[in-house]
């Protein structure tokens, strides 16, 4: 599809959203256009899902979504000009923040802080599983100059998760992003973490302080920023207009560092090891069952958009534990996708369903399976069965060979380096393609046999 379709398309879908007026934003993701309405029911539907390069519309998280494809980052820029929105320019929404219960909203908030920086961080995936493969083979040594100024480009935005995830979250919450990356920064100051190593103990006013190491922290920061917005307001009500450059954030800073450390930090981290505490124990006591059921129905959960949940407790586990038995498993269910597509291309006759799933299928090996999902999966159910028993299957042997994810990174083929345990290659890189590879045969299969029948009649077979 050429530029000038894309503006047609533009032009059809605000109009259908209930025009510019009704927009507050739009942003998208690497299939999705994800538009925040003053009124989502002056949305039509009916006749969006109708076009042509529409692959679906969902209603989650506040947000209007309309299911493009791949190509969506060409298409958002026809949108925002039809729109008459510029990118950079739009404003923290707050109305995703307000909508749905407190549990909503707080993985709401999570989201906006990770969802910018997903791209640097599987850049820093590839990086790491690049260098895994380089010493594994000797390549490289662990104390190359080659190999510290490649390792500092890909473990960086984890070691400073705290500052970025503080910048992130100060737009989310209206703050000044620069304060609150400056919190972020405050937690991973060089002489308190040398403080921490050492075992030194310190008092902030006399008050002992818990010290903690917070490099690679999420939720800290997060509430951290949320108590620095609300301090921030606060202080503009009651300091003059003209010395509010300099002293509200001197105000923000003097209040919500010490916070952080006596009380927000701490109990923050408490949070997050509870939450990985509860998921862990199913793969600790029952790995197999946690495989299976993470394995069969994830990406069901990810379409009812239940994932938002999880968000937490798997980025809490890459940064605490180094590395995630969850996110092991989660990946497999892209390569049962992948075998769905393959099972329905090979099985119709219908040479535009035939490219249709071919296309799918390469879709699904560079990590997106929404196409799979909404164009042969959703309208044929048994074919979604397919993939949650593939999924389940490989699911439930990895996580019963105890494989890991030792980075954070794309799917299908991109998966493959977050696999790679930085000691060197072990039952994780190889029970991981050996599970993608069962799961995924086992779901063309599966899709090849339950796709047939209506295939054929679709084709008008008898």
């Amino acid at each position: 599809m050429g530029n000038n379709s894309y503006t047609q398309l533009a032009s059809d879908l605000v109009g259908l959203v209930g025009g510019r007026d009704n927009i507050i934003s739009v942003t998208n993701c690497m299939t999705r256009l994800r538009f925040v309405l003053k009124d989502e029911n002056a949305a039509k539907t009916d006749e969006i899902k109708a076009i042509k390069d529409v692959k679906g519309v969902v209603r989650q998280g506040g947000q209007y979504q309309i299911i493009i494809g791949t190509h969506v980052n060409a298409v958002i820029t026809d949108v925002r000009k039809e729109a008459g929105i510029t990118e950079g320019e739009e404003k923290p929404d707050m109305k995703l923040l307000k909508e749905g219960n407190l549990f909503d909203r707080i993985f709401k908030i999570i989201s906006g802080c990770i969802m910018p920086m997903i791209g640097v961080m599987v850049a820093s995936g590839m990086i790491k599983g690049l260098l895994a493969v380089l010493t594994t083979a000797k390549v490289l040594e662990a104390a190359d100059g080659t190999y510290l100024i490649l390792y500092a480009a890909a473990n960086s935005i984890m070691y400073f998760l705290p500052v970025i995830v503080g910048f992130n979250a100060g737009k989310v919450f209206g703050c000044n992003q620069f304060i609150t990356a400056i919190i972020g920064a405050s937690l991973i100051y060089p002489d308190i973490l040398a403080a921490q190593t050492a075992g030194t103990a310190l008092t902030f006013l006399k008050i002992p302080v818990t010290l903690i190491n917070y490099s690679g922290s999420l939720l800290p920061v997060v509430a951290a920023s949320w108590v620095a917005s609300k301090i921030e307001k606060g202080a503009k009500k009651v300091v003059p207009q003209m010395l509010q450059l300099f002293f509200v954030p001197t105000i923000v800073l003097m209040i919500t560092v010490p916070l952080s450390y006596l009380v927000i930090g701490p109990v923050m981290t408490y949070v997050s090891n509870c939450l990985s505490a509860g998921v862990m124990f199913i793969f600790n006591h029952v790995p197999v069952l946690g495989g299976v059921l993470f394995g069969a129905f994830w990406q069901l959960i990810v379409l009812l958009g239940l994932h938002s949940a999880f968000i937490p407790v798997l980025m809490n586990n890459l940064f605490t534990l180094g590395s995630d038995p969850v996110n092991a498993v989660l990946g497999l269910t892209v390569w049962a996708l992948a075998g769905v597509s393959l099972g329905y291309a090979l099985r119709t006759k219908d040479k535009e369903k035939k490219s249709l799933g071919f296309g799918n299928l390469v879709s699904c090996l560079f990590g997106i399976t929404e196409p799979t999902i909404y164009s042969i999966a959703l309208p044929n159910f048994k074919l979604f069965i397919a993939a949650f028993v593939g999924g389940g299957v490989g699911g439930g042997i990895m996580a019963g060979l105890g494989g890991r994810m030792y980075s954070f990174i794309g799917d299908g083929i991109f998966r493959f380096p977050a696999m790679i345990n930085p000691k060197g290659l072990d039952i994780s890189f190889y029970g991981f393609a050996v599970c993608a590879a069962i799961s995924f045969v086992i779901s063309a299969v599966l899709a090849f046999i339950l796709a047939g029948e209506d295939t054929n009649k679709a084709d008008g077979s008898k």
